[in-house]
């Protein structure tokens, strides 16, 4: 990898940590703390480099027919965009992302980007320790989900027609990650392979074995030893408090606390039963929200096309 003589200079004692070569001599140099885009000299423009921190607190993108925008919104301090080729966009925002996950705390030392999914609104950011889910018009802010590894019991898998979900279970929900049925082996392969090496083992029947004698150790610690009180004192034996058998005392106690509602039951009468609402059905909640997800898929497909159309009518008139 050549470094311009500019990009040097800009680096200082940084070291590069992804570089995505872009259109010609056009390249993006990212480091953990900053992304450069250098830009090499053309008929019009001189060379030149951008810089931009990953001290984000959102990373959103815009795509057009050709060109695509990156923009990271820095909170009070405003809001910093670049743009790449439209075909490059996939490998410009890996290592960006990567990098304000990092400076934002949500990746720890060590941890790993393994890969990024977008699918319309919702991205899925695969990392050596963790998954990261986000859901919104926006690639990533702090309103994100994350799914620990060492909190996952099990994995399952839920195929659709259209869709298809891969399903953890963890120790406080079960999370879905739903994806279209042409890329969903790939992020069943990517999540299965992290979460393979995170524990560890070799085969899916190793990760449930290994699942399994994790919640069973978990189970025993938290069940704790069973203990029994120093003294037990015999059925019908004698009460302290007046000399008296414990059956006796325990009679004279509940003569003397009888509530309104105790006697009202003594003489015949039974209070009202709670209401009980029925349980929710699982199948016509899970039918329910799947028609919700539809109407919601078409909605967007529909704003897709209508935005395209602007995009390209953009391309036909002349810069201002």
């Amino acid at each position: 990898m050549d470094v311009p003589t500019l990009v040097s200079e800009a680096l200082g004692n940084e070291e590069v940590a992804a570089h995505v070569p872009l259109k010609g001599e056009d390249a993006l140099f990212v480091t953990p703390t900053r992304t450069i885009r250098y830009s090499a000299e053309g008929l019009l423009s001189d060379e030149s480099v951008s810089e931009f921190s990953h001290g984000a607190e959102r990373v959103a993108i815009s795509k057009g027919r050709r060109k695509a925008t990156i923009e990271l919104d820095y909170g009070t301090d405003g809001t910093e965009e670049f743009t790449v080729p439209a075909s490059e966009l996939d490998g410009a925002l890996h290592p960006v992302l990567a990098g304000v996950l990092s400076a934002n705390d949500v990746t720890g030392p060590g941890e790993t980007v393994v890969r990024t999914f977008r699918f319309s609104e919702l991205t899925i950011v695969v990392t050596s320790d963790r998954l990261i889910k986000h859901i919104g018009s926006a690639v990533w802010d702090r309103e994100y989900e994350e799914i620990p590894y060492d909190s996952v019991r099990g994995i399952e898998i839920e195929e659709g027609n259209v869709s298809s979900q891969f399903v953890l279970r963890t120790e406080g929900r079960t999370q879905r990650i739903k994806a279209p049925n042409e890329s969903f082996r790939t992020v069943r392969e990517t999540i299965e392979e992290a979460i393979l090496a995170y524990y560890d083992v070799a085969s899916m029947t190793d990760l449930e074995t290994a699942l399994a004698e994790k919640t069973e150790t978990e189970s025993t610690a938290e069940a704790g030893p069973v203990s029994f009180e120093s003294e037990v004192d015999p059925v019908g034996g004698t009460d302290e408090r007046e000399g008296t058998s414990q059956t006796e005392s325990t009679a004279a106690d509940s003569a003397t606390n009888t509530s309104p509602a105790n006697e009202l039951e003594q003489n015949g009468f039974t209070a009202a039963a709670e209401t009980v609402e029925p349980d929710i059905d699982p199948a016509e909640l899970h039918a329910a929200l799947d028609d919700l997800e539809a109407s919601i898929e078409a909605q967007r497909q529909t704003l897709e096309r209508q935005q395209q159309w602007i995009d390209d009518f953009r391309e036909l008139i002349p810069d201002r």
